[in-house]
C-alpha cells in the first residue's frame, strides 16, 4: 500500500518541485481563475504516470502550482490503477489516506482520476463521500475544469466501442515529474487484443496510435530539455501503427527516433510475441541508441493455458522465437512475465512452465498470481486454482529465477559497461547509483557505485563502470571512464 508519507519522501527527494516547475512545455497563460496548490499521487504503471504528467502540464499552463507535499495541497489528485485486485486495494487505501488530509491538512478538494475512476465511477460517488470529483481516463483535459470548480459528467466510456477516446500528442502540455534525464513516451493508447484475463480494452478503449511525426517532435523537445533516455510504452508496442494500416510501424518509429540528436538510449517495453518481426530485429540492431532489451510478457507456456488465455502460441513456438531473438540480437537482455494459478492450470501445466523458464534462463522474470477480474472471460472459467497453490507456484518460480539471476549477475564481474548515473543511492548517502543498458527504470535492479572517488560524478550523465561485485538483484562497480 502506498502511504502519503512514503510518496512524499520519495518524490520530494528524487523529483523536487523546481524540477516539475521547469519542465513545463508551454508558457503559463493568464486566466481569471482561482489558482490553487495541487498535489498528485500517481499509482500503477508508467502509462498512468504519463497521464499524470499531462494533467499536471495542463494545470501548470493555467497557472496552478504543483506541490510535492500532500499536507500543503489545497487540491489532491489521486490517479488510480484498477488492473488487478491488489492495485484496486492500493488505490482505495490511498484515496482514504488522502481524504484524511481534508481534516488535518490544507486539502479542500479530493479528485479521483484514472482507471479506477473510469471503471467504477458510480461506486466511488456513492461509497466514498470524501471524493469531490471523478475524472476518467478519457476526461484528462477536464482536470482544468474540475480544479476551477466546474462540474463535469461522470466517466461513461467504460466498455463502449463508440466512446469518445482520448490520446495526447506533442502539442499537449506535459510536465515531467521524473528525473530530467529520463522520460516515458506513450506511443499509443488502448488495446486490440482480447486476452481472457484482462479488462484494459474496456477501460482504455480500442487501440489507437500517435503519428511518427508527433512522437519525433515530442522526443526532440524532451532531448532539448536534457532528457537522454526515452522509454516507449503502450499496452502493446508491437501493434504500433496497425490502426493506420502500417506494417512494422514500431520498427519505422525506432528508425525515426534514432535520428533525434542528444538522445542516448531509446527503450521499448511491452512487446507482443506474435508481432515481433525481422524488421523490428533489424531496427533494434540499426543504432547504438536503441537498447538491446526485449520486454515480452509471455504469460505462460502450456499450450492449453495459452489457448484458454486467448494468447495463442506453444512452448515450441515461443522457444524458437526467444532463441531466434537472442541469435539475431547479440547481448540482448530478455525480460518476461508469467501468470500462475490461471483457471484450469494443472500441476503438469505448471511443471511445463517451470521447466521452460529454467531452459530459457530469462535475464528478468516477473511472476503474478491470477485473480478474477469482473467483465473478463477468465472470471467465469473453472476450475479455479486455490490461492495458496498459486502463491506456492509463484514462490517456486521466483526461487528458481533467483539462482539464474545471480549467476547472470556474476558473469558481469570484470566487464566495463556504460552506465547512466541517477544520483545518490536510496540505500546510503555515501553511494551513488545508476542503471546499465540492461536495467529498466523502476523495474529491474540498479548498479551501485562503490568507488570512493565519486566527487564530480553527476546524475543524468553517462560514464563507464567496471562491475566489481554481484548482489542478489543489484550490481556494484567503480567508475573507470568519465565521459
Amino acid at each position: 500500500m502506498v502511504r502519503l508519507k512514503d510518496w512524499q519522501r520519495k518524490y520530494s527527494r528524487l523529483y523536487p518541485l523546481d524540477t516539475m516547475q521547469r519542465d513545463i512545455y508551454y508558457s503559463i497563460s493568464e486566466r481569471s481563475v482561482r489558482l490553487a496548490k495541487i498535489g498528485f499521487i500517481s499509482l500503477g504503471c508508467p502509462k498512468n504516470l504519463v497521464d499524470s504528467e499531462v494533467m499536471i502540464g495542463l494545470l501548470k499552463k493555467e497557472g496552478h502550482t504543483i506541490t510535492p507535499d500532500p499536507k500543503e495541497a489545497e487540491i489532491l489528485v489521486v490517479n488510480t490503477c484498477s488492473f488487478i485486485e491488489a492495485s484496486r486495494k492500493e488505490s482505495i487505501d490511498t484515496i482514504l489516506d488522502a481524504a484524511r488530509l481534508k481534516d488535518s491538512g490544507a486539502c479542500r478538494k479530493l479528485v479521483v482520476a484514472g482507471c479506477l475512476a473510469e471503471r467504477y465511477p458510480n461506486e466511488i460517488r456513492s461509497e466514498l463521500n470524501e471524493v469531490d470529483a471523478i475524472v476518467g481516463v478519457n476526461q484528462i483535459e477536464e482536470i482544468v475544469r474540475v480544479v476551477s470548480g466546474e462540474p463535469i459528467d461522470l466517466p461513461d466510456s467504460y466498455g463502449r466501442s463508440d466512446a469518445d477516446l482520448y490520446l495526447y500528442d506533442h502539442t499537449t502540455p506535459r510536465a515531467l515529474i521524473g528525473p530530467r534525464y529520463s522520460a516515458y513516451m506513450k506511443i499509443s493508447e488502448g488495446c486490440g487484443h482480447a486476452c481472457a484475463f484482462c479488462v484494459i480494452p474496456k477501460i482504455r478503449g480500442l487501440y489507437r496510435s500517435r503519428s511518427i511525426p508527433s512522437l519525433v517532435k515530442e522526443a526532440t523537445r524532451l532531448a532539448s530539455r536534457g532528457v537522454q533516455e526515452i522509454v516507449l510504452i503502450s499496452q502493446d508496442t508491437t501493434s504500433y501503427g496497425t490502426d493506420f494500416g502500417m506494417q512494422d510501424g514500431l520498427a519505422s518509429l525506432l528508425e525515426a527516433l534514432a535520428g533525434v540528436k542528444r538522445l542516448r538510449w531509446i527503450r521499448v517495453l511491452y512487446v507482443y510475441p506474435n508481432l515481433f518481426s525481422e524488421r523490428l530485429i533489424d531496427a533494434i540492431n540499426s543504432s547504438e541508441k536503441i537498447c538491446k532489451y526485449v520486454d515480452m510478457p509471455l504469460q505462460h507456456t502450456s499450450t492449453s493455458i495459452l489457448r484458454s488465455m486467448k494468447r495463442g502460441g506453444t512452448r515450441k513456438s515461443l522457444t524458437r522465437l526467444i532463441r531466434h531473438i537472442r541469435k539475431k540480437i547479440p547481448g540482448v537482455t530478455f525480460r518476461t512475465t508469467m501468470i500462475v494459478g490461471f483457471p484450469g492450470e494443472t500441476k503438469a501445466d505448471f511443471i511445463e512452465l517451470k521447466d521452460f523458464c529454467r531452459e530459457m534462463e530469462f535475464d528478468r522474470l516477473g511472476v503474478f498470481t491470477y485473480s478474477d477480474e469482473e467483465d473478463t472471460i477468465a472470471c467465469g472459467m473453472h476450475p479455479k486454482v486455490p490461492v495458496r497453490t498459486a502463491e506456492y507456484r509463484r514462490r517456486i518460480l521466483m526461487e528458481q529465477q533467483k539462482v539464474i539471476s545471480a549467476r547472470k549477475n556474476r558473469a558481469l564481474i570484470g566487464q566495463k559497461l556504460p552506465i547512466l548515473v541517477e544520483g545518490l543511492s536510496q540505500e546510503s548517502d555515501l553511494l551513488m547509483q545508476g542503471r546499465l543498458e540492461s536495467q529498466v527504470p523502476e523495474i529491474d535492479g540498479i548498479c551501485l557505485i562503490n568507488d570512493s572517488e565519486i566527487e564530480g560524478v553527476k546524475s543524468g550523465r553517462f560514464y563507464t563502470i567496471e562491475i566489481t561485485r554481484a548482489l542478489e538483484h543489484d550490481l556494484l562497480g567503480r567508475i573507470v571512464i568519465q565521459k
